[in-house]
């Protein structure tokens, strides 16, 4: 056998949804206006299998795409449109400099918006 038909496998790797849900998270927390992360609504399947509880990134992954879903609370004052891009560009930065695969969308879902508390 030649050693140029010979070409030894360098296997896989695959990064689980949650990873990279956490370095999503991470992210989007550390733009200015985010007062923290928001639980995603309920899907069919977090009312029909027991012990799964919702997360504040989905993950859609696969070969040719990830796709992001980010619910986020913003601080009293926080430009809603402003804040979002901000979001977007660095989850999308973030998931793809550190995973080396290629985020196709960030949609931004505003959950709630967080008044100050001394104005109680």
């Amino acid at each position: 056998m030649n050693m140029e038909e010979f070409k030894p496998s360098e296997g896989s790797c695959i990064i689980s949804e949650d990873v990279i849900g956490a370095i999503a998270a991470t992210a989007a927390a550390e733009i200015p206006g985010v007062a923290g992360m928001a639980k995603s609504p309920a899907d069919l399947r977090g009312i029909v299998a027991k012990g799964v509880l919702p997360k504040s990134v989905k993950v859609v992954n696969n070969e040719h795409e990830t796709v992001l879903d980010v619910y986020v609370n913003l601080k009293q004052g926080a430009k809603i449109q402003d804040t979002a891009a901000m979001i977007q560009q660095s989850v999308k930065s973030a998931v793809q400099a550190m995973t080396g695969k290629p985020v196709t969308r960030v949609n931004v879902h505003v959950a709630g918006m967080v008044l100050d508390e001394t104005q109680t």
